[in-house]
């Protein structure tokens, strides 16, 4: 390396992050790793065609190009997170009329329906915004716990969707499923039971949050481990089992019986 790099690497300085100081440095790993699978991985490829290999052939000039997946620019409103979406986005970028004109910016839409979906772990209907992708991948799936418990959080993006993949993993992992009806209850913690081998308990109880949720859930596990108790409860209840202590001392000391040397209803002469 030479000195020019070394001394480069020398006064490097890394940028911080919310990972880096604050309460986001001191989030459990469990919180971690659900925030990498859903901000960090990349997605699957949904407004593009992913190519395979480093480099494709054009079959008509016989020219080789180097293989470029880049994902679109992707717009994501908040009206996004209170559906299910699929994957889709808003698309933003530029058309012109015709081969000669100037290019003019655009958005693209997903088409969104109100639509109906039925969780069979939370014996549930829950009606909410779809696209038609999502009816497509909950059937693929072969129902809608499959479908959430299947895709990973990159690609399910909203939050809708991940609070409802929280409950169900929960609602398995403590078998609240069903309370009314033990029988339909095994058969379907047996039908998913195999989505908990992913998770340890911690990340599940992580799984889900937003950054703001898991810093408020981080908080108010601290005050409780930390919950700061007035002095005078203490020394109330030393000075209670102080006493205690003390009149059972006094009553092991003192005889069962009276016993006088002398009766006191008799004369002294006939003594």
């Amino acid at each position: 390396m030479s000195m020019k790099h070394l001394g480069k690497k020398l006064y490097y300085i890394p940028r911080p992050t919310r990972w880096t100081k604050g309460i986001g440095a001191a989030l459990p790993e469990e919180y971690k790793k659900f925030w990498k699978e859903w901000k960090m991985q990349t997605p699957s490829a949904v407004h593009y065609i992913e190519q395979k290999g480093r480099y494709v052939k054009n079959e008509e000039t016989g020219e080789v190009y180097p293989v470029q997946n880049v994902p679109l620019p992707l717009l994501y409103p908040k009206e996004f997170h209170e559906g299910l979406w699929g994957g889709e986005a808003i698309i933003q970028g530029f058309t012109k009329k015709h081969k000669y004109a100037r290019r003019y910016p655009r958005f693209w839409f997903p088409t969104l329906k109100k639509s109906v979906v039925y969780s069979e772990v939370l014996d549930k209907y829950i009606s909410v915004v779809v696209t038609n992708r999502t009816i497509d991948l909950i059937n693929e799936h072969y129902g809608f716990d499959h479908y959430l418990l299947k895709t990973p959080a990159c690609d399910l993006k909203s939050e809708l969707a991940l609070k409802i993949k929280r409950q169900i993993l929960l609602s398995l992992l403590d078998k609240t499923l069903y309370p009314d009806d033990p029988v339909k209850k095994e058969e379907i913690y047996n039908k998913y039971k195999e989505y908990l081998t992913a998770y340890t308990r911690g990340e599940i109880e992580w799984y889900g949050l937003t950054y703001k949720e898991a810093c408020q859930k981080f908080i108010k596990q601290n005050e409780e481990k930390n919950e700061v108790k007035p002095l005078k409860l203490q020394y109330r209840s030393e000075l209670i089992a102080q006493l205690k202590e003390e009149e059972s001392q006094i009553a092991a000391k003192k005889p069962s019986v009276w016993k006088l040397p002398w009766n006191p209803f008799t004369s002294s002469k006939s003594n």
